[in-house]
């Protein structure tokens, strides 16, 4: 089974994907959703253990935003080393590190901030180049010109995430033709 389908599993089509920024909501999301898929937006190489485990408890898979991540190299040997701790994916800005990651056989996400159409231009480049799992653009609030574009280019799916305040925003970002959203905002998350 290829990586696209252990993305799909991980978040299915429609989905509110928890991207969890404290303790407190980590351990909320691995209780309350029913995501197989969780983010991880906070911690360090100490605490990850600990959360890897408590995560396999729930059959949950984790994320890694690797950007994020205190205390290990943000480079090929850190890569695998998370890989061999069983993390199941990573999310992340930078293309070198989609492909050691890729490497390693983990899912990922490249995240894309699109500000502008020279952004969104350039981000296809990116994608085209680096061949993520999926791609996370930021902010969800994107016209849908954008979306079609990106989708129509590159093939991959698209999450979006930031700036998502109400149920009615996650409703619009769906309805652009994204196949989830993320949020850090736990009243989002079903």
């Amino acid at each position: 089974m290829g990586q696209g389908s252990i993305f799909e599993r991980l978040f299915t089509a429609g989905s509110v994907v928890p991207g969890v920024r404290t303790y407190s909501d980590f351990k909320w999301a691995l209780a309350q959703t029913e995501v197989p898929g969780i983010i991880l937006l906070f911690g360090d190489i100490i605490v990850l253990p600990e959360l890897l485990a408590e995560a396999k408890k729930f059959n949950k898979r984790i994320l890694i935003h690797l950007d994020l991540l205190g205390g290990i190299g943000k480079d090929k040997a850190g890569i695998k080393f998370l890989a061999r701790m069983g993390v199941t994916g990573a999310l992340t800005t930078k293309p070198q590190l989609v492909k050691h990651a890729r490497e390693e056989g983990m899912v990922v996400i490249q995240r894309l901030f699109l500000m502008d159409s020279e952004a969104l231009k350039s981000g296809i480049n990116l994608l085209q180049g680096c061949k993520p799992d999926a791609v996370e653009i930021l902010p969800a609030s994107v016209p849908i010109q954008a979306v079609q574009e990106l989708s129509q280019r590159t093939g991959v799916p698209i999450l979006a995430g930031g700036l998502l305040y109400t149920a009615e925003d996650v409703q619009n970002a769906l309805q652009k033709g994204v196949y989830a959203v993320s949020t850090s905002r736990r009243e989002l998350w079903k």
